[in-house]
């Protein structure tokens, strides 16, 4: 997976969205990335899981009715995703992701490519609850030795790697996720109707 690919589509969106007309600091972002952890945590206490297969099944009839009557694709997507995928555990975590990736395309970090090997290669995750996991990534995330001891660029990739790490772990299909939100951003208006960021 070519991480440079989503991270331009994921910061092109940002910026024709309104996101990125003033010049805020590594820790804003990074705090907008730990608040979608927080929400993932919410929706894995209130069981809200993305159903995926009815999501798929409603996009395939909207297909076959959009040939037979002509219907709005970008609404039937809209609602379908809404119902189906929004605001879920899985959904969050791609949040938390593309919000990595804009940060990363903001700040021109070379995010290279990552491989299923490399994402099921550590252990950290296995025995962990899904807080104890989250805690784990917020605690990387917020890691200013780190920062100072390496790059940006490096702690960006390992905040980013450790967030698909978890997911492959827990059966997530992260990347498939990350798409359909990025396609689910692209419709929303302008700074996602009233949000300030």
């Amino acid at each position: 997976m070519n991480l440079n690919k989503l991270r331009d589509k994921a910061y092109q969106c940002a910026v024709a969205h309104g996101w990125h007309e003033e010049n805020l600091s590594d820790e804003h972002f990074l705090c907008l990335v730990i608040s979608e952890l927080m929400e993932a945590v919410e929706a894995d206490r209130k069981g809200k899981h993305a159903d995926t297969k009815k999501f798929n099944q409603e996009l395939d009839y909207y297909m076959h009715e959009m040939k037979l009557y002509g219907e709005n694709y970008d609404e039937a997507y809209r609602d379908t995703f809404e119902y189906y995928l929004k605001d879920s555990v899985e959904d969050e975590l791609a949040d938390a992701c593309i919000r990595l990736l804009d940060l990363a395309g903001l700040r021109n970090v070379d995010l290279g490519e990552v491989n299923s090997d490399e994402l099921k290669c550590s252990e950290g995750f296995l025995d962990w609850t899904f807080t104890e996991s989250v805690f784990s990534l917020v605690c990387n995330i917020t890691d200013s030795d780190y920062i100072e001891n390496h790059s940006f660029d490096s702690f960006l990739r390992m905040a980013l790697i450790e967030i698909l790490v978890f997911c492959v772990q827990k059966d997530i299909d992260i990347f498939w996720h990350i798409k359909q939100k990025m396609k689910y951003n692209e419709l929303r208006p302008y700074k996602h109707g009233d949000k300030s960021y």
